[in-house]
Formats: structure tokens, C-alpha cells, sequence
């Protein structure tokens, strides 16, 4: 039952977002979903648990923000359940993609699905941002529902190439927390989030490093 519903939602979803995967990577896509649900009764790695709201929720929800995805290699900090990471890491096998979480359940669920999904393209640490020493550092780092963004710039500085940015993943927009970003980040860009079955303000925050001389701004 609920492989023919998320099937056809995923399906019109995609269309109705002009996003083309491949019958493969749909197939992908339906099967991490599937390893969601399944792993999510024991290791608690998402809220949704209504079979209707899944597909609209954490695989269109992850695959909004595909065209701003440009670099070659992608953190996705505080990855949890693998959302973004792996859903974006599917749909573009071109991009390197590195989930880091601090929950050892949630990186082993993260393992498991990148074995059994047989992605070549994404690597999973377990740690905390604080502590992860890439050989270099990543020219875009995602989150979605991590931490505020003052954390998340603080966190993660070391882990941003200087001319990199943050793509953060927000419900309605924060302005509370973009008035509380430290000196030396702005949010250069939002964007409103739209995606079929979405049931609520989404939105889109590019943060990237400035003098600390210039003030925080807010693009449009």
C-alpha cells in the first residue's frame, strides 16, 4: 500500500518541481524512504510517521533545495536521519556528500542505508562539528533542523572553506536568529521553499563569511 502511494506521489512531485531523476535514482529514493520507516520504529530518527506525509516531508522537503547544491563536495552536518544528505546524495551522484552526526544510532542507520543503497558518493563520521578534521575544509555545507544559526557558524567555522557557504534549512523565517548571527556572516540570500504536499513555511538561508567591518544583511 504504501509503496504504490509514495510511488505516485514521488513521481508527481518531481514533475510538478521539474526535477528529472532517473527510474533509478527514484528507485533509490523509495528505498531509502522504505529504510526510514522501517529503522525509524526503533532508532527514533523522525517525527513523520504518517505514511502520506512522508514522501512530501523528507524526500521533496531534502530535494528543494537541489538547484542551489553547486559544489563538488557537500557536509551535511547534523545529517540524523539523512535529511538532505542522502536524498540530495541520490539525486546528484556527481557530488561528494559527507554526513556527520553525533548520534552513533543515527550513523549506523546512515551506514546501513548507504550499503544497501550502494551510494559511491557519500561517506558517514560519527562526531561532533567541534571535533571533525576534514583534509580540507567544504566549499557548501547543508543543514535542515540542526541548531540555530548562530550555533551552526560557530560550530562549523572551521569546517567552511573562506569563500564556502552554509545552506540552511528553516521553517518560517527566523529572524531571531539571523538578528543573533555572530560578526563576520551574513545571510546573503533566502529563498521560499515550495514543493508539492509542503504544509507550512519553508525557507532557504545561504549564509556566507564578510569583513567583520560589514554589517549582516539579507538578500533576496
Amino acid at each position: 500500500m504504501n509503496d504504490s502511494l509514495w510511488q505516485r506521489q514521488l513521481s508527481d512531485g518531481l514533475a510538478a518541481m521539474g526535477l528529472v531523476p532517473d527510474q533509478d535514482q527514484q528507485h533509490q529514493l523509495l528505498g531509502f524512504l522504505a529504510l526510514l520507516n522501517k529503522w525509524n520504529r526503533a532508532y527514533n530518527l523522525t517525527a513523520v510517521r504518517e505514511p502520506a506525509q512522508m514522501v512530501p516531508r523528507q524526500l521533496l522537503d531534502s530535494l528543494s533545495i537541489l538547484p542551489f547544491v553547486t559544489a563538488d563536495r557537500v557536509l551535511d552536518v547534523g545529517a540524523g536521519g539523512g535529511l538532505p544528505g542522502i536524498p540530495l546524495a541520490i539525486a546528484r551522484p556527481d557530488i561528494r556528500f559527507t554526513l556527520l552526526d553525533s548520534n552513533s544510532k543515527k550513523t549506523r542507520f546512515l551506514t546501513q542505508c548507504v550499503l544497501e543503497l550502494r551510494l559511491a558518493n557519500v561517506e558517514v563520521i560519527h562526531g561532533r562539528a567541534e571535533d571533525c578534521q576534514p583534509d580540507r575544509p567544504f566549499e557548501q555545507i547543508t543543514s535542515r533542523a540542526f541548531t540555530a544559526l548562530a550555533n551552526l557558524v560557530n560550530w562549523c567555522d572551521g569546517l567552511l572553506a573562506d569563500d564556502g557557504q552554509f545552506l540552511a534549512m528553516k521553517g518560517q523565517f527566523p529572524d531571531d536568529e539571523v538578528s543573533a548571527l555572530p560578526s563576520g556572516w551574513r545571510v546573503s540570500a533566502r529563498h521560499r521553499l515550495h514543493y508539492p504536499g509542503c504544509d507550512g513555511e519553508r525557507h532557504l538561508l545561504i549564509i556566507n563569511r564578510v569583513s567583520p567591518s560589514q554589517d549582516s544583511i539579507q538578500g533576496g
